[in-house]
């Protein structure tokens, strides 16, 4: 069987969705089995060592690789678990390449970057394609089309279609709208497209993003000028959520299109999805969740918390309004959260902001409001509870105070001795057992669950008798008892956290039970304040 891919790649500007489109075409093939590229042009072997500010959210994988926040699209729309060597970044080829070298295994040869690196690249590609039995391959391509960090995956896949590989290119280009004369503008485009001729690549379609759906003058101008058909220039508009795209797309055919182009029959049914979708344009009811974090300038810092709030929200009819709360200042933090239904305290490193979340969490225990801890946001809620529940004033986490008298949050055993900061945490998929007679027995339903972790520090063991005696319940730990993985306060309305990340885990189609009940508490709420 010939492999088949779809190259996504993009022009103008960054941040149009290349990872949005990438996904809802995954989606519009998904009876194939789709396996989904993330090709970035950074040095860092991976995006673990980076701040959210520099690159957006840190997306963590089953298998504990740490990659690029597009992989959320992906398992977020895909019945699939994406793996870490999906993930290439100009810092793993080239770190390979320079290992080779050293050992000798170009044979005296000059390496270059065509063709040692690019044949890494398509190597690459075709590995993961095989291993996986997959029927299509999505390479998605990071930036745009003009930076020089990314020309060398262009230059590999323009070679991947000189060879004969079966690739349909995908261009996602924007078409802005001067509103002083009220047009939608090509130029840009066209040039793009042209960046994309230089480059040997011919697009097959060209999506366009804009504010509206592309007008029939500019379709017709961005055909002509792309060298392709007008029904092959896609419109991609601004919408109300992303899962919208797969229908936005179906609607133009693009799915029938692609699959002609790649030799596939068939077609999806997106009733259920559409079901969904309409739940989230059309909900019963709106509920305002804060999430106070530290990360608050980039929007893209905590979106898997945002879309898993979504997804519940899709099955319960309830649209979350959720407001970001800057807590490096942490005086005042009571009046910034009234009036909201629900309380996030998501994850994070370093002690900045960390005093305003433990007044958050304070609050939320104190005024019945539901709370939802995540990773860092469990150890806070631990010591919020220690200090004003079990009277050790001083309680703290080694992360933050090294000489504190009551460590009740310390750095995991595995931990120490660490040096290296890249993919040393305790990472990805472990099993967490739940303790049966809780809520979070209620909610899972299972003696065990599966979830993705992201973590140095812990729960002091010599400190659960304590905090136990004084009402705090760890209803999920490690098999061995050994790591408190999840908590909750019994007699209020919901006060969970875990020391897991259940939004890396949510797709619309199965919501993470944490979110559903927040949110099932957080409408409760809403009818009680009766604002």
């Amino acid at each position: 069987m010939p492999r088949r891919w779809v190259l996504v790649s993009g022009g103008v500007l960054s941040g149009l969705g290349k990872g949005v489109v990438s996904a809802s075409i995954g989606k519009l093939l998904q009876d194939k089995r789709v396996v989904t590229i993330k090709c970035d042009g950074y040095l860092n072997i991976d995006p673990g060592t980076m701040n959210p500010f520099e690159h957006g959210e840190v997306f963590v994988l089953d298998d504990g690789g740490e990659v690029d926040m597009d992989f959320g699209h992906y398992e977020r729309f895909l019945p699939i678990k994406a793996k870490r060597d999906w993930n290439l970044t100009s810092g793993k080829i080239f770190q390979t390449i320079i290992e080779k070298e050293r050992r000798g295994d170009f044979l005296g040869k000059t390496v270059q970057i065509i063709p040692h690196v690019t044949d890494e690249i398509k190597q690459r590609w075709r590995n993961i394609f095989d291993r996986e039995k997959a029927e299509v391959g999505i390479i998605e391509i990071g930036g745009t089309v003009g930076d020089i960090e990314n020309l060398v995956f262009f230059e590999a896949a323009r070679q991947m279609r000189l060879e004969g590989e079966q690739m349909v290119a995908v261009h996602l280009t924007y078409v802005p709208i001067l509103d002083s004369v009220g047009e939608q503008k090509t130029k840009p485009t066209q040039q793009s497209v042209v960046l994309m001729l230089e480059r040997g690549i011919q697009p097959d379609f060209v999506v366009c993003r804009s504010r509206d759906p592309l007008s029939d003058n500019a379709r017709h101008k961005v055909a002509l000028f792309s060298n392709i058909s007008v029904e092959n220039v896609i419109s991609n508009p601004d919408i109300q959520t992303v899962y919208e795209l797969p229908l936005v797309f179906q609607k133009q055919r693009f799915d029938i299109l692609l699959r002609e182009k790649l030799g596939i029959k068939g077609r999806i049914e997106l009733g259920a999805w559409k079901k969904l979708v309409d739940n989230i344009l059309k909900p019963k009811t709106k509920v305002r969740i804060a999430i106070c974090g530290k990360y608050t300038a980039l929007k893209d810092s905590y979106i898997s918390i945002k879309e898993a709030l979504v997804h519940a929200g899709a099955h319960l009819g309830v649209m979350p309004e959720i407001t970001l709360i800057e807590t490096t200042e942490p005086a005042g933090i009571d009046s910034k959260l009234k009036g909201f239904d629900g309380l996030i305290i998501p994850g994070g490193f370093g002690n900045r902001g960390c005093e305003g979340k433990i007044g958050a969490i304070q609050y939320a225990r104190e005024h019945s409001m539901p709370f939802l801890g995540l990773c860092l946001g469990m150890q806070l809620a631990v010591i919020e509870f220690a200090r004003n529940k079990c009277n050790l004033k001083d309680a703290n986490s080694t992360e933050f105070s090294a000489k504190t008298k009551h460590p009740v949050v310390f750095l995991l055993p595995t931990q120490r001795g660490v040096k290296t900061k890249g993919a040393t945490m305790r990472l990805g998929g472990q099993t967490v057992a739940i303790k049966q007679g809780t809520k979070a027995a209620d909610i899972f339903k299972s003696k065990t669950i599966s979830r993705r972790f992201r973590h140095r520090y812990e729960v002091n063991p010599k400190y659960v008798p304590l905090l136990q005696e004084k009402g705090l319940v760890f209803s999920g730990m490690t098999p061995s008892g050994d790591i408190m993985q999840l908590m909750e306060l019994p007699g209020h309305p919901f006060f969970m956290a875990s020391q897991f990340h259940p939004e890396f885990t949510s797709k619309l189609e199965q919501p993470d039970g944490l979110f559903v009940e927040l949110l099932k508490a957080a409408a409760k709420h809403l009818k009680v304040d009766s604002r």
